[in-house]
């Protein structure tokens, strides 16, 4: 194992009275990993600044919440990825006998958000899909990802010739190659019309340009609208376009991922008492275990599922 050693502090200064940026300084010297230091470097820098000529044995809570709160709007991942560099620091200055506190005591981890928490409210969606000020492209895409809970790109591959518009459902291929159908409601049946304007084959979502003919760029004749040589919408326009569209709803202002229209679908569903079972059928999950991250009931629901089981109860309400 190797030992690095420690920087000597400079002859005739009491180790408790150095300045913090000379301590930063020696507490770095010590990281032998380039991008580690570098990374620590970045966060330390701001504690120098504010107190590098006070003694670090003068450090408090509050020079260290000043500093992670340049992140406090940031995501878990980022606060997580800060906060070692000042608790390692500690820890190591407590070593050298320069801190006798510690003031990253009041500092904690944050839980990363899991997938299923990425779910848009109701009411935002409401606001977006009754925006009429959208293309009509955009307004049916956005109506049929959350009506069917489908992943976007099981959306965006069908022709006008998978539709059923009596039933309300497309063929399409999920994953693994399995050809399944997605179901949509009301407000998609009654735009999709619009949107199709008599055409009876090619892609159900048009990209704005006619396709190129020739080259390598050419797409696939079933590619290609016949009436109007357009071709298909590509996921990355259709994601660039939602994430513009979604700026002005999104709290953060970065914008959503259609991603996210398929796990509000199937979080709202939770919420109105669908069962996992139900939203396999739903989803097209392979797994149910995969629903994990919809459905996380609790020790309250089994606790009632318990008390529905037993018998003795049962016999009681007779």
């Amino acid at each position: 194992m190797a030992v690095v050693p420690f920087p000597a502090p400079s002859a005739g200064t009491p180790v408790s009275q150095q300045n913090l940026a000379d301590t930063v300084d020696r507490y770095l010297d010590t990281i032998t990993t380039s991008t580690t230091r570098a990374s620590y470097g970045e966060t330390l820098s701001p504690l120098s600044v504010r107190a590098g000529t006070h003694a670090t044995a003068s450090l408090t809570p509050e020079d260290y919440a000043a500093v992670m709160g340049r992140w406090a709007g940031a995501a878990a991942a980022t606060w997580n990825r800060h906060l070692p560099a000042l608790t390692s620091f500690t820890a190591w200055a407590q070593r050298q006998e320069i801190l006798a506190t510690n003031p990253a005591r009041r500092l904690e981890r944050r839980t990363p958000a899991r997938r299923g928490d990425r779910a848009v409210p109701r009411t935002r969606l409401d606001k977006l899909f009754g925006d009429d000020r959208h293309g009509l492209r955009e307004r049916v895409l956005w109506r049929m990802l959350y009506e069917t809970a489908a992943r976007a790109g099981e959306i965006l591959c069908p022709n006008i010739e998978d539709l059923d518009l009596e039933f309300r459902r497309a063929r399409i291929t999920s994953k693994g190659d399995a050809i399944e159908y997605v179901h949509w409601a009301t407000a998609t049946a009654r735009l999709l019309p619009r949107l199709l304007r008599g055409r009876t084959n090619g892609p159900v979502f048009l990209a704005d340009r006619r396709a190129s003919t020739f080259g390598s760029r050419a797409p696939a004749i079933a590619d290609i609208c016949s009436a109007t040589g357009r071709g298909r919408l590509s996921y990355p326009r259709a994601e660039y376009l939602f994430k513009q569209s979604t700026c002005a709803l999104d709290p953060h202002e970065q914008g959503w991922a259609l991603h996210q229209l398929r796990n509000s679908a199937l979080q709202h569903l939770v919420a109105d008492g669908r069962t996992a079972p139900e939203l396999q059928a739903k989803s097209h999950h392979q797994h149910l275990g995969s629903l994990g991250r919809y459905v996380r009931l609790g020790e309250k629901t089994s606790a009632r599922v318990t008390a529905e089981a037993d018998p003795a109860a049962r016999r009681r309400t007779r």
